[in-house]
């Protein structure tokens, strides 16, 4: 088959989406399909027979000044004024505008895909797409989950207003969700919350399980492992993953072992997180490390003694997958997704509690038999249950129906 995945944004180096999209690639690619990746930036690193199909956008979020990005040209195009503007205010209008300048690829393209796989745009342009090519669509979560909680977490009325500014394009999600004709999700949980949020039709849902890469998450047998050493994946200033949780937790760890530090896999924060360390004086025991290679992430979930997923809510949780991949014993929520990631091979803390992670966190600090047994139960999970080519060719049967449902509509 010629298959496209397409995908409006795909970080190559954080954020599930440039790792489900990687991955995902060349699995299919290994199977014997011709892979292509049509996708807005930043683009992702794929592996060796896939093509990277551009479909270029102002990539504003790059950029000093999105004020001084304007240029003359944008008034004699609608689309990048319509991105410009959305931005500038606010707004989050990267889906829509991936959808128009998607079409508008697939209208002139002579390359005659035999589906199509789209990553979480939920544009309207699907809605025309899927009359014309087979269409399946990945539904990672329902982004109205993201929204609740930043709602929730906001401290003024201000944060409140940008917060609903930005997921202003959940309505086009909503509306084009229950007309799509096959969804995949990554877990049974955001299954029924795609059901629950979006309204749609249980039986246009299947369930896959991603994939987690076992053999560049090695297990760290062998490596040097810092003493008190904590890791965990999260973008600092996105309430959902649960950061904050984790670093109240931190003055009474550090009471019971003082070398303890953290390091985060992220963003370096810019608001309240960056006030909470600053105001529980933590600045020299927390340590952000972003736009990190596969094998550097690797390298550092490998060097903790110990790994702490705080999510209040994921879709799947490839970071909690990814450091039980590695053998390092996990501290998780059971949030969403996760408890079909973690099963009964990590300690479960209460999402939201941080009393519940500084209680558990001593306990595994205190205990090298729970670490050994938790970084065995952890890796074995990894590689006897979560594999891409597995996931592949579920995705392939999930094709075939999709391309013999076009034929016969």
């Amino acid at each position: 088959m010629k298959i496209a995945l397409l995908s409006y944004r795909s970080h190559p180096f954080s954020g599930g989406q440039g790792i489900y999209v990687k991955h995902l690639s060349n699995a299919l690619h290994k199977l014997g399909h011709e892979v292509y990746v049509l996708s807005g930036p930043p683009y992702p690193q794929l592996s060796k027979g896939i093509e990277l199909i551009k479909i270029p956008s102002l990539d504003l979020f790059s950029v000093e000044s999105r004020v001084k990005a304007f240029r003359l040209r944008f008034l004699f195009s609608p689309l990048d004024l319509i991105e410009w503007l959305g931005i500038l205010s606010g707004g989050f209008p990267e889906p829509y505008v991936f959808g128009k300048r998607l079409e508008a690829y697939l209208r002139g393209t002579e390359i005659k895909f035999d589906v199509l796989l789209d990553n979480q745009s939920l544009c309207y342009s699907l809605l025309d797409i899927q009359k014309s090519l087979p269409l399946v669509t990945t539904i990672h979560h329902p982004i109205t989950r993201d929204h609740k909680i930043a709602l929730e977490n906001a401290r003024n009325w201000k944060e409140r207003l940008s917060t609903n500014r930005w997921h202003g394009f959940l309505k086009m999600q909503k509306k084009v969700a229950p007309r799509l004709h096959q969804i995949v999700c990554p877990s049974m949980q955001s299954k029924h919350d795609v059901i629950e949020e979006f309204l749609v039709n249980p039986n246009s849902i299947e369930v896959v399980l991603n994939g987690v890469d076992i053999k560049t998450f090695k297990n760290r047998v062998g490596k040097k492992i810092h003493t008190n050493r904590i890791v965990t994946t999260a973008s600092a200033d996105i309430p959902l993953k649960g950061l904050k949780y984790l670093i109240s937790a931190l003055p009474k760890i550090i009471k019971e072992f003082p070398d303890t530090h953290l390091k985060v896999i992220g963003r370096p924060p810019k608001g309240g997180i960056r006030k909470l360390i600053s105001i529980l004086n933590l600045n020299d025991r927390i340590f952000f490390h972003s736009d990190l290679t596969e094998l550097e992430v690797v390298e550092i979930y490998s060097s903790a003694e110990i790994a702490v997923i705080p999510s209040l809510y994921e879709g799947f949780g490839f970071g909690a997958g990814e450091a039980m991949a590695c053998g390092v014993p996990l501290i998780s929520t059971s949030s969403g997704g996760l408890k079909e990631v973690i099963g009964d091979a990590a300690i479960i803390v209460e999402s939201g509690s941080s009393e519940e992670i500084e209680r558990a966190v001593i306990d595994l600090f205190s205990n090298s038999d729970k670490q050994e047994l938790y970084s065995r139960l952890g890796r074995k999970r990894m590689e006897d249950k979560f594999d891409w080519q597995g996931s592949a060719k579920q995705y392939l049967k999930i094709f075939r129906e999709a391309i013999n449902n076009f034929k016969t509509n």
